[in-house]
């Protein structure tokens, strides 16, 4: 019998070397079903984002614009992404400290 839990994973002050949003942990599947980026900043900012599976960098978005103030809504709606054990959730922002990410997942045991 498998265990569902709903989960919430924050980064604050992204930053340009990239920040781990989450790790699916082993003997664990994961759906990620919303990921925002946020712009703290008075300038404009891009972000990207990452699913690391066995030391190789896949792109879930690449240089995406966030505006001044805004969010940007990576995944959400219908699209969904699922996470193997041990996949790892990385954010990258073009400017340090500028952004916040949020990811709502869930996971099954």
């Amino acid at each position: 019998m498998s265990t569902n839990t709903f989960k919430s994973n924050v980064a604050a002050n992204i930053v340009t070397s990239g920040n781990t949003l989450y790790t699916c942990p082993a003997a664990t599947q994961t759906t990620l079903i919303g990921l925002t980026v946020s712009n703290k900043s008075a300038s404009s900012i891009t972000a990207n984002a990452y699913l690391t599976r066995s030391s190789v960098d896949y792109s879930i978005i690449s240089d995406a614009p966030i505006l001044p103030g805004s969010t940007l809504v990576v995944v959400g709606g219908e699209q969904k992404v699922v996470l193997q054990a041990n996949d790892i959730l990385k954010i990258v922002a073009s400017a340090n400290g500028a952004s916040d990410a949020i990811a709502s997942l869930l996971e099954i045991v």
